[in-house]
């Protein structure tokens, strides 16, 4: 299922009122969604904008693609940036190292003496 963070219309004609939701991006624009992630009201001056960091954050985690205009939303509150520091602190962070392994000592208690060998000389 691909997830699209995009704009539902809401408000009355030629009053617009937009809810930025995560939804499967098959749906109607204004049809069923998965979560609401914020709301935007360009109608006011300046314009309101509301967004859920935690939520927006978690979806683009997640790998949900905004459309244009939600991206260009979410450029003027920061969270593209916050995204983008936390994708590459990600990739930055090395494996988990593990400690190089070294062959264990050989300790010897005993001293080992050599017999001399019983072999006869023939000539």
């Amino acid at each position: 299922m691909a997830v699209k963070l995009r704009l539902l219309r809401m408000g009355a004609k030629k009053k617009p009122f937009y809810r930025i939701v995560a939804a499967d991006s098959r749906t109607k624009r204004d049809g069923k969604y998965i979560e609401l992630v914020g709301t935007y009201n360009p109608l006011v001056n300046p314009a309101e904008l509301k967004i859920n960091e935690e939520v927006a954050l978690k979806w683009l985690s997640l790998g949900a693609k905004p459309t244009d205009t939600v991206k260009s939303l979410f450029t003027k509150v920061g969270i593209n940036e916050k995204h983008h520091l936390a994708r590459t602190k990600k990739a930055d962070k090395p494996a988990k190292a593990e400690p190089k392994k070294t062959a264990p000592k050989k300790t010897t208690t005993k001293t080992e003496t050599k017999k001399p060998s019983a072999k006869k000389e023939s000539k």
